[in-house]
């Protein structure tokens, strides 16, 4: 079948949009009309070459669609269910997910490179194979995906909507509370406002946080997190551990999280800085991966036992933790509607992810025109 999506076809490129051929599920894959998509930094590390990838490549890691078909062996899903797809897979039965860590699943060696799990590819044009990001490839009015990668929802929530639970939801929550471990009374510093960090505020709030503290330049992305619960917030990390020292009495943050679109080094020594004894600093956004980002004085990460750690998918169970976050928001307990700033048409992909890039969007979401 014929699809209309988004390609990267090379570095520093824009997005084309291009027919593509798709080819039919094969075993345990499942065909989705994507309603929706959602517009993540991460897919911003391919044009930049940040996340080596194979090129071309259908962009698109967050989707939420209907499934049209499902190949020998689907027992997960039906045609006609409305599901969510999940940029990590999880099998169930790899060493990772056996002992509870799904988003650490197996599986997600093929990820960047876009292929389908036996290695091969669904999207074509004109001879050549075409990759999908996170072997989803949202960006595509369909996309042929693993049966691993889909989560089935309850049909009442929209699908504009339940989209963002697919990446940036849950992965800044689980900062905030799966790896953060934040808890009743701390006190919790949020570098970065935007897709992710907003969802850290939302957990931290919930969690029972006294002080969570926001740093962002954007002067909307602050106001907003204020909104969203946060008790303070600046635009520069200095005023911030200036504020955070006195509002501490000089014991610090329990837990920076850095959820920024590009993490260097200042960003890392901000975070490090601004935990008190015992402290986490919890990395989640992303950077070059050939740079060494991570510079910080040992003994200090000694003698104080500060921790600093990685987070992916917020350490989250995608089968479950999904649609516990929609539960939430079905029960007026999480903000997911008041995260969406612009709708986009798949061909105006290129001005959404520059109204990221300058600020003016919490989040974007392409709307499928079927």
């Amino acid at each position: 079948m014929k699809t209309k999506a988004a390609v990267l076809t090379g570095l520093n490129q824009p997005f084309e949009i291009l027919e593509l051929d798709l080819d039919g599920p094969r075993e345990g894959e499942v065909l989705i009309r994507f309603v929706a998509a959602g517009l993540c930094h991460s897919d911003l590390h391919l044009p930049s070459g940040d996340l080596p990838s194979r090129l071309p490549i259908v962009a698109g890691h967050e989707g939420a669609g209907v499934v049209e078909e499902v190949g020998p062996g689907v027992t997960k899903v039906k045609p006609g269910d409305h599901v969510v797809c999940s940029f990590i897979p999880s099998c169930g039965v790899c060493r990772y997910c056996s002992t509870g860590r799904q988003n650490l699943c197996d599986l997600g060696e093929f990820l960047l490179d876009g292929q389908m799990l036996d290695g091969t590819f669904r999207f074509h044009h004109e001879g050549t194979d075409i990759g999908g990001m996170c072997s989803l490839g949202s960006f595509s009015q369909y996309a042929t995906v693993s049966q691993y990668s889909v989560v089935k929802i309850d049909q009442s929530i929209p699908l504009e909507t339940a989209v963002l639970v697919g990446c940036g939801v849950p992965t800044g929550w689980g900062t905030a509370v799966n790896t953060g471990n934040v808890r009743a009374g701390d006190t919790t510093v949020i570098y970065g406002a935007g897709g992710l960090g907003m969802n850290s505020v939302q957990a931290a709030v919930q969690a029972g946080a006294k002080h969570v503290v926001v740093v962002d330049p954007q002067e909307f992305k602050r106001e907003t997190a204020l909104k969203f619960g946060a008790t303070h917030a600046f635009a520069d990390a200095a005023e911030a551990l200036e504020s955070i020292r006195e509002i501490t009495r000089g014991q610090m943050a329990d837990q920076a999280l850095i959820l920024v679109g590009n993490v260097d080094e200042a960003v890392v020594q901000s975070a490090f800085s601004a935990i008190g004894k015992g402290g986490v600093v919890v990395v989640t956004g992303l950077g070059n991966m050939e740079e060494l980002n991570v510079r910080v004085s040992g003994a200090e990460l000694t003698l104080w036992e500060k921790t600093i750690t990685g987070s992916l998918f917020g350490s989250c169970n995608p089968q479950y933790d999904i649609i516990r976050l929609l539960g939430l928001y079905q029960d007026g307990r999480l903000k997911l509607d008041e995260l969406v700033t612009q709708r986009y048409r798949l061909d105006e992909v290129n001005q959404g992810y520059q109204d990221l890039v300058d600020g003016k969007n919490i989040r974007g979401v392409i709307i499928h025109d079927h």
